[in-house]
């Protein structure tokens, strides 16, 4: 047959006729309510739906506490305590290789950890001295800072709560959406209204938010948890770039001081860093627009799969331009000013050391280790606060706590007594950069152990590199981040050394803690521009009792081939794999 016979052919005669492509099956719903609507698609969403979360604290009152631990409901137990800032806690003796093959109630003790909400960090010495006596009291002297400025303790009773509470509320405490799928704590600068270099004071847009918003039954089912931070500090200290919605303190050129907004932050197993949004936001606007953020989230944000569930995925898929649309569109009602981005940060955003407040008093930034006390320390600290004439301190995102308003003539007076309770207010490199999650100790998520890990492993490193510290060939700063599981509540992500537990192979086949290993991320500081992801290097692990052998090991490589003024972050990120091991 020729090319022109061929050519001149019908189709049918040409080539086989195809059969019909199937066609693709429709797209599964996301289970937003503004689009698919409010009918559950999992059996998370049906028991939120049944009964509001916050409704459960009158069974705690009147039902639980009365009948004890066997006598609460499983839906309740799981879920809705969390409204109320309560989790059952890891049973004892449970190590890491069982985390994921037993069920919950197998993992889980009959005590809580109790997650005490302190919006913007800020506290009184009477209501600090309060949790402390309740730790006494009702939690085996556990007391532990977070890094979402939170104090958590563990060890209580449901038959102790509704004291736990009353205590609490009548020093204006509370632990309203401590937990659950609900509007977190909010983070805020722990030098707002007393800082001398300060953009704008957060504090009355953080009350608004709180007394407004918290605890409202309308805002009290969301998709997932939902997280703000609020700062008018120039060192933006409020780790804003992980936030759902953040406010960032800066100047408009026309409109004056306000906030610059950033959504959609979040690290856990799938991290990615919050977007500007490019609008500015008046001090008169904040609530009302973090409302409308909110609100997007609740009627936009994903309900189907609690994996996607989060802000975050919303606007990866959306954008910034489609969000910032509906926000104004649908939500405001009108547009917002565009506005500028905030500067580099020239200054630390944790405030460990000893600053001069703008009305001539001093604020001390004091380190603890890992953010764990005692309750009996929280008590002597309210104590020795009052008597150097501080009624204020502040807790921050760092897990550190900021004493307020010290008289001049007390400040070194109270660094030593400070220091004596094992808060530093000059500390190590590694002591100031180190932070830990809650760990295999007492969470049911955890693999590996994490407050005795940091511990030991500051101590370590503080006299294997006393001779780097001594020489000043140390970094200023330096971020070690210690997680007992993927999920990163110690933000390993964003850390210049963050540590991923999870059980290692061994030779004899016997599995042993240890971490994957992130290198060189961060947030916007003194020594970046703009937030960055840590590297992660193929088969980079290390056990649990191999970690100061390894940090020393890499920082010793660092000072020995870092560059002209390269910072361990961008080291890490440009180094050869081989000199990361």
């Amino acid at each position: 047959m020729t090319d022109t016979a061929v050519a001149g052919a019908s189709a049918d005669q040409a080539a086989p006729k195809r059969p019909a492509r199937a066609a693709r099956p429709a797209a599964k719903p996301h289970g937003q309510w503004k689009v698919d609507g409010t009918t559950p698609l999992n059996a998370n969403e049906t028991w939120k739906q049944e009964d509001n979360g916050l409704n459960v604290r009158e069974r705690v009152e009147s039902i639980y506490a009365k009948n004890g631990f066997d006598s609460i409901d499983g839906t309740d137990l799981h879920g809705r305590f969390r409204w109320w800032g309560l989790y059952t806690q890891r049973k004892q003796g449970i190590d890491g290789g069982k985390t994921a093959t037993l069920e919950p109630h197998e993992l889980e003790d009959k005590f809580f950890m109790l997650r005490v909400r302190i919006d913007g960090g800020a506290l009184t010495t009477e209501q600090l001295r309060v949790i402390g006596q309740i730790s006494v009291d009702f939690a085996r002297g556990s007391a532990d800072i977070t890094d979402r400025q939170n104090i958590q303790l563990h060890w209580i009773q449901v038959e102790d709560v509704p004291e736990i509470w009353r205590r609490l509320e009548a020093v204006g405490l509370s632990t309203t959406e401590a937990c659950g799928d609900v509007p977190r704590v909010i983070l805020g600068s722990p030098v707002a209204g007393i800082a001398k270099d300060e953009i704008i004071d957060p504090t009355p847009l953080i009350n608004e938010i709180a007394e407004r918003f918290i605890g409202d039954p309308e805002l009290a089912n969301l998709p997932r948890k939902y997280k703000t931070a609020i700062t008018g500090h120039p060192s933006q200290d409020v780790v804003h770039e992980i936030n759902d919605c953040a406010f960032v303190g800066v100047i408009h050129p026309e409109l004056g001081a306000g906030y610059d907004l950033w959504v959609g932050g979040a690290l856990s197993t799938n991290p990615m860093l919050g977007k500007r949004l490019g609008a500015f936001v008046t001090p008169e606007q904040g609530a009302e627009v973090w409302n409308g953020v909110t609100s997007i989230f609740r009627d936009y944000g994903y309900r189907r799969m609690r994996t996607k569930a989060r802000l975050k995925f919303l606007l990866a898929d959306w954008g910034t331009e489609k969000f910032r649309q509906v926000l104004e569109d649908e939500y405001l009602g009108y547009k917002l000013a565009d506005g500028p981005a905030a500067p580099k940060p020239a200054t630390p955003g944790d405030h460990v050391g000893i600053h001069e407040q703008k009305d001539g008093k001093f604020f001390i930034g004091a380190t603890p280790l890992a953010g764990r006390l005692t309750g009996s320390q929280l008590v002597t600290l309210a104590d020795t606060l009052e008597a150097r004439g501080s009624y204020r301190l502040r807790t921050t995102p760092h897990q550190k706590v900021v004493v307020l308003d010290v008289p001049r003539e007390n400040v070194e007076p109270l660094v030593a007594e400070l220091d004596a309770l094992g808060l530093s207010a000059r500390p190590s490199v590694f002591r100031r950069g180190t932070i830990a999650c809650t760990g295999i100790e007492f969470c049911k998520l955890a693999i590996v152990e994490t407050k005795v890990t940091a511990a030991t492993a500051v101590a370590e490193l503080e006299k294997r590199l006393a001779d780097l510290a001594d020489s000043g060939q140390l970094p200023q700063a330096l971020s070690l981040h210690i997680n007992g599981c993927p999920n990163s509540c110690a933000r390993i992500q964003t850390a210049d050394i963050g540590l991923k537990g999870m059980m290692l192979p061994t030779p004899d086949g016997d599995p042993s803690p240890g971490f994957q290993v992130h290198l060189g991320g961060g947030l916007a500081s003194t020594d970046r521009d703009e937030a960055g992801l840590g590297r992660t290097v193929r088969g980079l692990k290390v056990y649990v009792e191999d970690l100061p052998d390894y940090v020393e090991r890499v920082v010793r490589k660092f000072v020995a081939n870092r560059a002209e003024g390269q910072t361990f972050a961008e080291w890490a990120h440009a180094a050869e794999e081989g000199d990361l091991q």
